[in-house]
């Protein structure tokens, strides 16, 4: 196997593209829009992946300082991400990826405000190329580029029980905060860069890559902030089985814009003002591979936050799961006798 797609099962796409009630800094969702290496698979090589991510934040910020002032308890979710991908050439891999939400939730500062949902995520179709591989005695390198589309599966627009007339029964329902939607419901288009650079005799690789996600808006008429970010990776495998890998990412979140008919204040109490933002993080991960199975874990370390406005701010993120790879084999071509 080759080096440089032993990570690819490792590092999770691991989403920023976050949107909560006042604020857009904090939460978790669609696993494409963060900080993953992924270079290509072998040619005809086959990978199965499933991943859960937790996230849990309490941390409110005004700019880069922390805000005892709150606009909610607790934002948490609970995420389970898949990933099926094929090597179309040595060049070129192709991979289909989705998530479902076992529930994001908005605990409020009153239990009644609590806001929950859960569903399908997105479709992912991301396709991956490598434009440049050198490989020596002492070193291997490569360059690879990636174009993405998100395509919206879930709800969007899902909506609250905010009112019970007590004499008629009449339920009044609004839609419900951004935050805990399985989907922004908007197509988005990913551009992807990854340079490696490993040294097979001394088990070691220094690696980084570079993500922009294009927004677009949703039915609603809403667009939510653009997402990039740079991530650098150093990794060490230990007795040919164990790999322990850091990175250090930086990530901006563009601000939210709507139609001129939408009032974001009216509809889920924020101002666009109070959304986005950047972030320096620290991830460690750490890895254990057994024959064509990959098992993984990682955990994100916010160093420095800073939000415009006030907003949540992120806290808690855990990512685990398991790879599995194999190799696809031609068909055998038959050869026709021919009559005597």
């Amino acid at each position: 196997m080759r080096l440089s797609t032993f990570f690819i099962g490792i590092l999770l796409l691991s989403s920023k593209v976050i949107y909560s009630q006042g604020c857009c800094s904090g939460g978790s969702g669609s696993p494409i829009a963060g900080g993953t290496s992924q270079g290509v698979l072998s040619e005809r090589q086959m990978e199965v992946n499933a991943n859960f991510q937790y996230l849990n934040t309490k941390k409110f910020f005004t700019g880069d300082r922390r805000d005892t002032a709150k606009l909610f308890d607790d934002l948490q979710s609970k995420y389970l991400y898949f990933r099926l991908a094929y090597g179309v050439t040595k060049n070129l891999t192709m991979s289909v990826e989705t998530g479902y939400f076992i529930n994001k939730t908005q605990i409020g500062l009153r239990k009644k405000d609590t806001i929950t949902s859960s569903g399908i995520g997105d479709l992912i179709l991301f396709p991956r190329y490598t434009i440049y591989s050198k490989n020596t005695e002492t070193k291997r390198t490569e360059i690879t580029l990636g174009l993405g589309l998100k395509i919206p599966l879930g709800k969007y627009d899902d909506s609250t029980l905010v009112y019970t007339d007590p004499t008629t029964g009449e339920k009044l329902y609004t839609t419900s905060t951004p935050a805990v939607q399985p989907s922004t419901g908007a197509h988005d288009f990913i551009f992807y860069g990854f340079f490696y650079r490993g040294y097979p005799e001394k088990n070691f690789r220094i690696f980084m890559n570079a993500l922009y996600v294009k927004k677009g808006f949703n039915p609603l008429g809403e667009k939510f902030g653009d997402y990039a970010s740079v991530g650098l990776f150093v990794g060490q495998t230990f007795f040919k089985k164990l790999g322990v890998t850091l990175q250090i990412k930086g990530e901006w979140i563009g601000m939210v814009r709507s139609a001129p008919n939408i009032d974001l204040v009216a509809y889920y109490g924020f101002y666009k003002e109070d959304t986005g933002g950047r972030k320096i993080l620290i991830v460690p991960q750490l890895s254990y591979s057994y024959k064509k199975f990959t098992l993984f874990a990682l955990s994100e370390f916010p160093v420095y936050q800073f939000v415009n406005g006030s907003q949540v701010g992120s806290q808690y993120q855990i990512t685990a799961g398991l790879t599995y790879r194999f190799m696809i084999k031609k068909k055998a071509v038959k050869e026709e006798k021919t009559p005597s």
